[in-house]
């Protein structure tokens, strides 16, 4: 049975408790869905296409410039990182995510 068909007052106490079901990947929401696998799809549709190419002696990395937000400011969105001299990092998905790997992967180089 669909969460959309259900009472109006159902929902309002569906949405209240969202959140204590959020918290382990094991955990199911009482309609059956696992708020994990809906977030990282949402994640995957929200996020730029990312491409690499490598030649004889060169590396391109390109990645999709999306239209931003009238009070963004257009010089803080980086899809493209430098972690050292030697290792640079495009990624796809949401900045927030990324930021942690990004500097998970800086310690690892050092």
């Amino acid at each position: 049975k669909s969460f959309r068909n259900a009472p109006k007052s159902l929902q309002i106490d569906y949405l209240k408790m969202a959140g204590s079901y959020d918290r382990a990947i094991t955990v199911f929401s009482p309609d059956g869905h696992l708020f994990q696998v809906e977030y990282a799809i949402e994640a995957v549709k929200r996020g730029s296409i990312v491409v690499g190419i490598r030649g004889y002696d060169s590396i391109i990395i390109g990645v999709e410039k999306r239209a931003t937000a009238k009070l963004q400011d257009t010089r803080t969105i980086r899809k493209i990182v430098q972690i050292d001299k030697q290792i640079t990092l495009a990624f796809a998905g949401l900045t927030a995510d990324a930021r942690v790997l990004i500097e998970k992967a800086r310690v690892e180089a050092q």
